[in-house]
């Protein structure tokens, strides 16, 4: 497989300095009726002007010669080149590619929304150009294929699988350095280097996404619960050894049962509690 090579082409400026010669010789021939020189030279002026080219920066020219790679061209100026030469110009500037939202479904089966930012560049002018059809095509099917691949190699989170160590939607680092490396060797056919390669977009799928909120709705009002329900039972725990301390009031067990649960009552409820006040004693 050919691979890049770069080829010595003439300053430009030089060669502005021969077409100027020519002119005068041009000019001079016809003025004094030479006929014959003066359309050798003519022919010489249009060879020599056909074949100047400018490169700006970050940018190159490949450049055949009937049909054969001769070579690219990455400096930028002005320059000249054979008028035989086809100098096809070749971007070698960083380009952005956001991928359209795709549905697919990740480790588990959920069906997710997911796309993905691409930033890259053109690294073997040859590769880009001869290796592969259309390389800017190439970059948007590759990095579909990518995403697709990526999307079913993990879960969405931790919910349904616990012992998961990476996730798509909390291990970012971890699931870009995967999509970069799995994109760069897909287009490493086409001579195409990835600056930077990380989710753009991940969602559930709209069928699903109402349920899977009320899940993980759910899990944090059990969370929340927990911690909660451990707290009070702290400061019960609490209370009842205060009181015991300092000989407030002796409990029997009983009594303490009823404390307790009044307690967890007051301290666990999500909504406020309406006190009542016994005027009695304590076993009314």
């Amino acid at each position: 497989m050919k691979k890049e090579v770069s080829i010595k082409v003439f300053n430009g400026y030089l060669m502005v300095i021969v077409a100027i010669a020519l002119l005068s010789v041009i000019i001079y021939s016809f003025t004094n009726e030479m006929i014959i020189p003066g359309l050798l030279s003519l022919i010489c002026f249009v060879f020599v002007a056909a074949g100047f080219f400018i490169i700006g920066p970050n940018n190159s020219k490949v450049l055949l010669l009937f049909g054969a790679y001769k070579g690219s061209v990455k400096d930028n100026g002005f320059f000249w080149a054979l008028p035989f030469y086809i100098k096809t110009s070749i971007s070698l500037k960083a380009r952005n590619f956001e991928s359209e939202r795709i549905k697919v479904n990740d480790k588990l089966g959920n069906p997710i929304l997911i796309s993905s930012i691409l930033v890259w560049r053109v690294e073997d002018t040859y590769k880009a150009l001869f290796d592969v059809d259309n390389y800017e095509q190439f970059v948007k099917v590759q990095t579909d294929a990518a995403v697709r691949k990526l999307a079913g190699s993990f879960p969405y989170d931790q919910f349904e699988d616990e012992g998961a160590s990476i996730t798509l939607s909390s291990n970012f680092e971890d699931v870009s350095k995967c999509l970069e490396e799995e994109i760069c060797e897909r287009l490493k056919l086409a001579g195409l280097s990835v600056i930077e390669a990380r989710i753009g977009y991940l969602a559930y799928a709209p069928e699903i996404a109402q349920a899977m909120l009320k899940r993980q709705q759910a899990s944090a009002i059990i969370a929340a619960r927990f911690k909660m329900v451990e707290g009070a039972v702290g400061m019960v725990e609490g209370a009842l050894k205060l009181l015991s301390k300092k000989g407030i009031i002796d409990l029997d067990e009983e009594k303490k049962a009823a404390m307790v649960s009044n307690l967890l009552v007051v301290l666990c409820g999500d909504r406020e509690t309406t006190p009542v006040i016994n005027a009695g004693t304590l076993n009314q």
